[in-house]
């Protein structure tokens, strides 16, 4: 099973609520890379406010209030001089911020930096407040995304597209020049529900279940995620497996309960983590790797900062 860290480069990712800078998140990817991690994530995101009640995904925050974060294209280009070895790539890129033409030819380009170690995470996105203070189009998320996914897909295979959507038009677009991978990177696509599990068997290379604490849900994704290969007539090995989870070594700031799930708030918003010793996070990590998980990314909530990821070195080492 692989390892990918979620780099936190948000408000209150550091002690005091403090928003790291890039000589912090340099350092902490440095490290990440050092003690074995295979992958190394970033958010795409905007901003953070509280989510209106009907959301899927409920954000909680004081109203009123807005967490920022920085961009993350720009941060995995810098990222990417600043490692060598760790594979790189947006957890997950939203559709809707960027034009999918465009978005492709990012993709080679940051492949080519990297020298091939880009992971192209792109979902739907879900955080509404975003997309009204940035001014994009919040409706129809994934339709957008499926015409999207024919433009990328196509540009980053092939490196050429003609395409005309309801949203998206690419005329006779060519990416060139082509990047270090004939192929173009990996596309990782979230999903959950029947129609986004569809377009993950139909073009993706690598799938996930997103944040989960409970590993039995993920497995619940797992059979999904088969049904859709098989309706798409694709081979099940085909398609790499992953999951996510956010994890905390030190439960100071919060009271874990009768499952080891501690409430954490950073900048007024709320998030839960599985707590525990290294024994204990080594042992919560090998039930998703039970369940098939071929990569599990860690999004690391206490200890914050790079004293957070060095104190993790055991749990990789232990996992090895």
């Amino acid at each position: 099973m692989k390892l990918g860290l979620m780099l936190q480069i948000g408000s209150g990712a550091l002690a005091g609520d403090r928003t790291p800078r890039w000589p912090e998140l340099r350092e902490m990817a440095q490290v990440a890379e050092g003690i074995g991690f295979d992958v190394l994530f970033v958010p795409d995101h905007l901003l953070f406010r509280e989510s209106p009640a009907d959301n899927d995904v409920q954000v909680e925050m004081p109203a009123g209030k807005t967490c920022g974060i920085w961009e993350a294209w720009t941060l995995l280009a810098a990222l990417a001089e600043a490692t060598q070895r760790i594979e790189l790539g947006p957890f997950v890129a939203c559709n809707s911020f960027r034009n999918p033409a465009l978005l492709a030819k990012m993709a080679v380009t940051l492949d080519e930096v990297s020298a091939g170690r880009l992971v192209l995470g792109i979902g739907a996105g879900w955080h509404e407040p975003e997309y009204h203070a940035f001014g994009f189009p919040y409706d129809r998320r994934v339709g957008r995304l499926e015409e999207a996914l024919q433009i990328i897909s196509a540009l980053l295979r092939n490196g050429h597209v003609d395409f005309q959507g309801n949203f998206y038009t690419a005329r006779d677009c060519e990416i060139t020049p082509r990047g270090p991978r004939p192929q173009g990177p990996p596309i990782l696509i979230g999903a959950q529900k029947p129609r986004m599990m569809r377009l993950a068997a139909t073009y993706a290379d690598i799938y996930d279940a997103d944040f989960h604490l409970d590993p039995g849900t993920v497995a619940q994704r797992f059979e999904a995620l088969d049904a859709a290969c098989g309706a798409a007539g694709r081979e099940r090995g085909t398609l790499e497996r992953g999951a996510a989870t956010t994890m905390a070594l030190d439960a100071k700031g919060a009271l874990a309960d009768a499952n080891g799930i501690a409430r954490f708030v950073q900048e007024g918003m709320t998030r839960e983590a599985r707590a525990g010793s290294v024994d204990e996070l080594i042992e919560f990590a090998r039930e998703f790797e039970a369940i098939g998980t071929d990569l599990l990314t860690i999004s690391l909530i206490d200890p914050p900062g790079t004293i957070g990821i060095e104190q993790l070195a055991p749990v990789v080492e232990g996992l090895r």
